[in-house]
């Protein structure tokens, strides 16, 4: 009995301690990728789920439940899992679409993107990135929410900033007129 007491506290020693350090990773790269501190909260809470089942699972089988057991019960709850979740497919595409963006994306809030698509004309200022979707303001006020899983399919392109295309212009224009002198 002292034993499974001193192997629990162990087990939530090493939860307690790595939460705290992959919550202080997650903020320390948010902050480097400006990101909202919504979507970083999160993608702190999903990744703190999966270490708790984690855990757990160690610390059944360290408690004496065989390794079958908790792997066929893990399985059986995955299987059911995953049946309710295929009427949902898009739903869950676009969080681990949401979670690989947090991660891996290049650009930012404040970021001006073109997403290649021939059929609408996709391009703006990236105003909000959350789980599910991408916020992106077009030049003549149309507000755009972009699927996640979306994003990572089509090619995006990054433009120039406002300001940046400005002067740009402005050094095209002075060249043009140097020339002409």
């Amino acid at each position: 009995m002292l034993q499974s007491l001193i192997i629990i506290s162990i087990y939530i020693a090493l939860f307690i301690f790595g939460q705290r350090i992959i919550q202080k990773q997650i903020t320390k790269l948010a902050q480097v990728k400006q990101v909202s501190e919504t979507r970083t909260k999160v993608v702190t809470h999903y990744i703190t789920y999966l270490l708790f089942i984690i855990i757990t699972c160690l610390a059944v089988v360290s408690l004496g439940i065989k390794y079958q057991q908790v792997s066929l019960f893990i399985s059986s709850a995955f299987a059911v899992l995953g049946v309710a979740l295929v009427a949902q497919w898009s739903i869950l595409s676009n969080i681990t679409a949401g979670i690989l963006i947090f991660f891996v994306f290049p650009y930012r809030i404040g970021s001006r993107i073109k997403v290649v698509d021939k059929d609408e004309n996709i391009s703006g200022v990236i105003t909000e990135i959350n789980l599910f979707h991408i916020l992106i303001q077009r030049e003549d006020g149309i507000l755009i929410t972009y699927p996640n899983n979306l994003m990572l399919q089509k090619g995006v392109l990054k433009l120039p900033n406002e300001a940046t295309m400005d002067e740009a212009k402005k050094l095209e224009k002075d060249h043009v007129q140097i020339q002409s002198d």
